[in-house]
């Protein structure tokens, strides 16, 4: 599979970068656990491994079974998704390019000698070492830089702000369970007013605005977890469409690969 490009996560960022390097022209392939946890659900190709298939801004991504109906479906022009929680199975496609997408702030596993040119995005890699390439994810001036060396900025646990709000319009899993939402994505909601549930726990906005993400209902998640996201904009749009962040990491991805592959000046 000829310039193949696989991506391990299929969250919102890393669906941002699946995006635009299909749209790029570039074969992409896509690995998930087996109980996703996106927030932003509406954006992220991970919805595909509930669903069947998922649609972002216009691109579908399918979920796959094995490794032979991947190949179809790339040479179909569609992006496969496959269930693979450390990224080994797809290996099997021998990509020219692996993106760790997983953001888990820490490497779980990803090696450099994966495929002949391997990105790491965000905090956990060191360029040269067990990747070639890290992608800045932290917002403000470095956000999407490419680093050929070091690595990104440690994580502060502080989202970036938006509209001045930082902790505040993040909701996080009060104790462990199984969450139960009691509105859904796109919905307006005030200060204070009821999310839903982790097992017998009330998840509630910290701020007014509107739902922009919300994990998927019937996941068992642990005290702490992120689980939704309120954006002060209010704006419906953003509800549905990939964001500056995720952009912006993505133009990075495409810098590294066409900066480490096609020549450099």
């Amino acid at each position: 599979m000829g310039g193949l490009v696989l991506i391990k996560g299929a969250g919102d960022l890393a669906t941002g970068v699946a995006h635009r390097l299909y749209r790029c022209g570039m074969q992409v392939v896509m690995t998930e656990i087996e109980k996703p946890t996106a927030v932003r659900r509406t954006v992220s190709f991970a919805e595909a491994v509930y669903n069947d298939s998922h649609t972002v801004e216009g691109i579908t991504a399918v979920l796959v079974n094995d490794i032979a109906t991947a190949k179809d479906k790339i040479l179909a022009g569609v992006i496969p998704i496959l269930k693979d929680p450390t990224g080994k199975v797809a290996l099997q496609l021998k990509p020219e390019v692996v993106v760790d997408a997983i953001v888990a702030k820490k490497n779980t596993g990803t090696k450099i000698t994966d495929a002949p040119l391997v990105i790491g995005l965000g905090p956990g890699f060191t360029a040269g070492v067990d990747v070639d390439v890290v992608v800045e994810t932290k917002r403000g001036h470095h956000l999407g830089r490419v680093l050929l060396k070091g690595s990104a900025q440690p994580n502060t646990g502080i989202p970036g702000p938006v509209q001045g709000y930082t902790l505040e319009r993040v909701l996080r899993a009060p104790g462990d369970g199984i969450f139960k939402s009691c509105v859904s994505i796109a919905g307006k909601v005030k200060a204070g007013d009821l999310i839903g549930y982790v097992a017998n726990y009330p998840v509630t906005a910290g701020i007014d605005g509107i739902l922009r993400g919300l994990i998927k209902d019937g996941i068992w998640v642990p005290k702490g977890l992120k689980i939704g996201d309120i954006d002060p904009r209010c704006k419906l749009d953003y509800c549905y469409t990939i964001s500056d962040k995720a952009r912006s990491i993505a133009g990075g991805v495409l810098e590294a690969i066409l900066y480490m592959t096609k020549g450099r000046p």
